[in-house]
């Protein structure tokens, strides 16, 4: 394909895109025409199967192609109604992916909805991230907290630690060294850097409740406040088990600090390509 008639494309698929309550969307009756098909009803065929791969993808079909009435405007004025379609990017990549890539216009189409597409997968993905490294830094603030008020009430490092140890036993149902092999954690890092995101703010939840009813009950000493900790872990646990989450069957997740180290090199980079 020539680059000029690459340009004529982009110009053309730019220009029929629309918004719809902040949503970038195409019409199926515009892209018929845009994608070479020159009967509704083959690329209502070419639309059913990206229909199918959205559902297989887990995603919502209703809202990626809601169907709509388009009015058209015949001979002598007259106007009707008639079916169409309202396609996301994500719709039209899908229906792109679908359709006959000999066609020079389907070609373009999977490029040009893919390298957007990938975009969005791209900011997913970093949200995603960049909200595991916060719930891991929040983890760290509820348990230096925890460490803060068990200190007062008569536990030291060594105490606190073995508490920490005995609640990850009662979430996991292993203790933090069999679990740290289980994953591969190297012996020198902490166990949460390596959870994925849901364990790491369930342990939170159970250290903030730990934390707070140790000053409600007014609990003193290692023994009473460890059964606190593991009261609180196993209320998580069976929440978890409940919706179907089993804490140590998740799968490990990129060491955390890896993460935070990148996503501050992107935002870096990001704000000295915009000098």
């Amino acid at each position: 394909m020539k680059s000029e008639e690459i340009k004529q494309l982009f110009l053309l698929f730019e220009a029929v895109a629309s918004e719809l309550e902040g949503i970038e969307c195409w019409s199926a009756r515009e892209l018929q025409t845009l994608l070479g098909y020159s009967k509704w009803e083959n690329f209502e065929k070419v639309i059913q199967k990206a229909k199918d791969a959205c559902h297989n993808a887990g995603e919502k079909t209703g809202y990626h192609f809601p169907d709509v009435r388009k009015v058209i405007t015949k001979g002598k004025g007259a106007q009707d109604e008639i079916a169409d379609i309202l396609l996301t990017r994500y719709a039209c990549y899908l229906i792109a992916q679908n359709g006959d890539s000999r066609k020079e216009e389907i070609a373009f189409a999977q490029n040009y909805f893919a390298v957007q597409t990938r975009r969005a997968e791209l900011v997913e993905q970093r949200i995603l991230e960049l909200e595991r490294v916060k719930a891991r830094e929040k983890l760290s603030q509820t348990e230096k907290r925890l460490s803060g008020v068990l200190y007062e009430r008569g536990v030291d490092d060594k105490g606190f630690a073995l508490i920490r140890s005995k609640g990850d036993q009662a979430l996991f149902r292993l203790n933090t060294a069999q679990l740290k092999r289980k994953m591969n954690v190297p012996d020198n890092r902490p166990l949460a850097d390596f959870l994925p995101t849901v364990t790491i703010k369930a342990k939170d939840f159970a250290a903030a409740m730990t934390a707070e009813n140790t000053q409600i009950k007014n609990l003193h000493g290692v023994q009473s406040i460890e059964k606190e900790h593991v009261d609180n872990n196993t209320a998580v646990r069976k929440i978890m088990l409940e919706r179907g989450l089993v804490p140590e069957n998740l799968p490990p997740a990129e060491d955390v600090k890896k993460v935070e180290r990148r996503l501050t090199t992107e935002e870096k980079n990001a704000l000295q390509n915009k000098k």
